[in-house]
């Protein structure tokens, strides 16, 4: 529970029972109890530790008075020595009298970071007292510390160090229009009572100023009264005086303050009061009493708080019938000038049977106020309640981490209109007893950033557009860097908004994600990382182009289905395509070889004549050579072919009409095409050229030449990699090999993907390049007139020549060999 310890203003709130069990005057501990009943705590136990060597022999009255040691241990909030010593009575079986014991002990425990043996012990105290709702809350709380703490509010606190003391520094409250300036309660030194307080062994409490400049330092606090004439101080000229003086609060124009006080008056009982005071200019005067009905210099109340209006004041207080400890009430009054009616306690719902006192009202609707009662980290903790449309007042609720601790918290002051202001508490990191501490709500900053990487090679996307759609009607687009990084600052991203990404590209599919702020109580970098699919090729079909028996001249229908194809060229400028013409097994070789070329021929000027780049046509002229293997049934002239038919003569021969034969040497009779690379780069300013281009007569060269490179006289020897021209450099004893350069264009240029590689691509494929010894399925490798599927290569990074094939690889192709003397790479038939 709080040790309000320190809280000199309102040590007569807490009138704690003194268990003497019917002990007379002359009893060793006797001047203890006196003690501690005055709440003298540090003399009680000086007293108590004497007392308890001379009652060794009596255990009833050494539990008793140990008792009362580990109260004041926890009064002057040492809990680390009240756990002890409330061990060792539940050990002794004290508890049996006093169950209040084990709930004190639960809370030590809880207080001292031991959240789970803490919950053992407020089950134990449900148990033992059903009624009382601390032991429940205490268990409950208790099991969401660790939780609170991993995950905290969106407060930030933090010690306000230059004007904290070594000693108790609390109570907090706005004391100008500026909110730059603030009361506080204070025992430090310098104080105006010079009496040392007998509970905490401190100066008695006083209000103390201290003010911000405009660069945000504080000033060195200083006595509100400082200044003021001390020859005509007294309780009525001057606030502070030699009693207890704390716990402040000023109307809404700063005109009028309410404070406590607890008079200190020898030989006379007092308990303590609210006062008011009047300012003009730097000056208060008026001091009194505030006038509420039923309570006069006995009651013992304080701690104020006022509506706006100042005809509702809330304060905590210890009346008869009340809930346990101190309890908070309010008061009334029909106007300013008029005294406050009967208190009323705030009820079962905020108050407990525990402590609960230092309450702060905002906004008239919105009560934060200090308790041990409700369950919470530590000792006090800081709750909130809301008052609804009908004047009831909700279900308090925990401020949590970081507000609250595992210490005591309270003593809570908000800015009427921004999330900060100020708090009090003893937490880890205090300097003095209790310190002021500033807490702050962050204003929420967001920003949005992430990658955008190609789906197909894990490279990054330079230059694609990210545009941001937010459900607020504003939409703002950037585009990506060279390392395919985009950003968006806070001044784009807004709270409580939900945002569409969507990310584009040419040749690439659009990416879409959302990212939203609603809701979000923290500030936070959003990170949104975006994979591009690339829009894959579409199928290239090429048209079939049928002749009539010994022409070469394109029919009509056939011009027509080349516009296709010619849109297909222009529409995929790095395509280079073969044309491969053939005739039927009818006549000679040599006059078919002479057929094929013109067919091929014909469809080439066709295509160049409406602007193909004849660089990127590649015709040949078959003959008769190859038969026409169908892809598909194909029905001719009313006759049904079957696919995989191959139209060779043998098959051709077997077929039992003259028109079934001549259909199928008319199916023959064709100019095929194929893509042969993707790779074409054309050449500026170049006019198409209508003449003739060298047509193949006899396609199936087994050969392919080669080159010598001068220095090392390495074979260079080129090749097709999945349709795109290569160099590679024969090396016998070489496993295949590719450089990173080289695997890094086949990548980039579509040649290969992600799916080539063995392995965990998202290893191999970082920060935009290869891993070294990576290793690469060639779907395709082709040399001369042999193709080759599934070729693996292995990445290395120092390899000088792009390509690097040995006597392994090649002798995939067939048996070979390197004829020096006409510079040809030989594979045999």
């Amino acid at each position: 529970m709080k040790s309000y310890t320190g809280k000199l203003l309102v040590i007569s709130l807490i009138l704690f029972p003194v268990i003497l069990f019917g002990q007379k005057r002359k009893n060793p501990a006797a001047s203890a109890d006196d003690a501690f009943a005055r709440h003298q705590y540090t003399v009680a136990l000086d007293k108590y530790k004497k007392a308890i060597k001379k009652v060794k022999k009596d255990k009833e009255e050494k539990n008793r008075i140990t008792y009362q040691m580990a109260e004041s241990y926890r009064l002057t909030e040492n809990y680390k020595r009240a756990e002890l010593l409330y061990k060792r009575l539940i050990k002794n079986g004290y508890d049996k009298r006093n169950p209040l014991l084990v709930l004190r002990y639960a809370d030590m425990l809880k207080m001292n970071g031991k959240y789970d043996e803490s919950i053992d012990y407020y089950n134990k105290y449900s148990e033992l007292v059903p009624n009382d709702p601390r032991g429940k809350k205490g268990a409950e709380s208790a099991a969401l510390i660790k939780k609170w703490i991993e995950n905290p509010s969106k407060y930030q606190v933090t010690d306000v160090k230059k004007i904290n003391s070594k000693d108790a520094d609390f109570a907090p409250a706005f004391y100008n229009s500026t909110y730059q300036e603030i009361i506080f309660t204070s025992t430090r030194e310098g104080s105006t009572g010079k009496q040392e307080d007998k509970w905490t062994g401190q100066s008695f409490s006083d209000l103390y100023i201290a003010k911000k400049d405009k660069n945000g330092e504080w000033s060195a606090p200083v006595l509100l009264d400082k200044g003021s004439d001390k020859k005509e101080e007294n309780a009525n000229s001057t606030i502070n005086t030699k009693a207890n003086e704390g716990a402040a609060t000023l109307n809404r124009k700063f005109k009028k303050m309410y404070f406590t006080r607890c008079p200190n008056t020898p030989k006379k009982e007092s308990g303590c009061q609210i006062y008011t005071a009047s300012r003009s200019g730097r000056k208060w005067s008026n001091i009194q009493m505030l006038k509420i009905k039923g309570v006069d210099t006995l009651s013992t109340v304080g701690q104020p708080s006022i509506s706006e209006d100042e005809l509702t004041i809330f304060f905590a207080g210890k009346f008869k019938n009340g809930y346990g400890g101190s309890d908070l009430y309010y008061a009334t009054r029909e106007s300013k000038g008029e005294s406050f009616g009967r208190p009323v306690n705030l009820g079962a719902n905020i108050n407990t049977p525990g402590e609960d006192m230092f309450p702060f009202l905002r906004n008239d609707s919105t009560l934060y106020f200090a308790s041990d009662g409700h369950g919470g980290m530590g000792g006090l903790d800081i709750f909130v309640v809301k008052k609804d449309s009908t004047g009831k007042w909700g279900e308090p609720k925990n401020l949590k981490y970081p507000i609250n601790s595992t210490m005591d918290d309270f003593g809570i002051v908000f800015h009427p209109e921004e999330e900060w202001g100020y708090l009090s508490s003893n937490r880890k990191g205090t300097r003095g007893k209790e310190d002021i501490w500033y807490f702050i709500e962050p204003p929420l900053l967001f920003t949005l950033s992430g990658t955008v990487k190609d789906d197909r090679t894990l490279f990054s996307v330079e230059g694609a557009k990210v545009k941001l759609i937010g459900s607020n009607g504003i939409s703002v687009t950037t585009k990506t860097n060279d390392k395919g990084y985009y950003s968006f600052t806070s001044s784009q991203i807004k709270p409580n908004v939900t945002y569409e990404i969507i990310v584009s590209k040419p040749d690439y599919f659009k990416a879409r994600g959302n990212i939203t702020t609603v809701g979000v109580e923290f500030s936070k970098d959003f990170q949104k990382d975006f994979v591009l699919k690339p829009i894959p090729d579409e199928p290239i079909v090429l048209p079939d182009i049928l002749y009539d028996l010994g022409k070469w001249d394109l029919k009509p229908q056939y011009q027509d289905s080349l516009q296709g194809l010619i849109q297909t060229l222009r529409d995929n400028p790095k395509l280079v395509i073969e044309l491969a013409s053939h005739t039927d097994s009818r006549d000679t070789e040599e006059r078919n070889d002479i057929l094929s070329q013109k067919r091929a021929q014909s469809v080439v000027d066709y295509l160049i004549m409406r602007g193909i780049d004849p660089e990127r046509l590649i015709a040949k002229g078959y003959g008769e050579r190859v038969p026409r293997i169908l892809k598909k049934d194909i029905i001719k002239d009313g006759f049904l072919f079957k696919a995989g038919t191959k139209l060779d003569d043998a098959f051709i021969n077997s077929l039992p009409s003259k028109a079934q034969k001549e259909a199928a040497h008319s199916l023959n009779r064709r100019t095929e095409f194929r893509v042969l690379r993707r790779d074409f780069v054309p050449k500026s300013n170049q006019n198409p050229s209508l003449a003739k281009i060298k047509i193949v007569v006899n396609p199936n060269n087994n050969f392919v030449q080669f080159a010598e490179e001068p220095k090392t006289g390495a074979y260079l020897v080129p090749c097709l990699v999945n349709s795109y021209r290569e160099v590679f450099a024969y090396d016998r004893y070489s496993p295949a090999m590719i450089s990173l350069d080289k695997a890094i264009d086949l990548l980039k240029n579509r040649a290969i993907s992600k799916e080539d590689f063995e392995g965990d691509v998202n290893k191999i494929l970082q920060n935009n390049t290869i891993a070294d010894k990576a290793v690469i399925n060639l779907k395709e490798v082709t040399i001369a007139n042999k193709t080759v599927k599934n070729v693996k290569v292995t990445v290395n990074r120092k390899l000088k020549h792009d390509l690097v094939f040995g006597d392994e690889t090649l002798k995939r192709f067939g048996k070979f060999k390197f004829d020096k003397k006409s510079k040809k790479l030989i594979f045999e038939e």
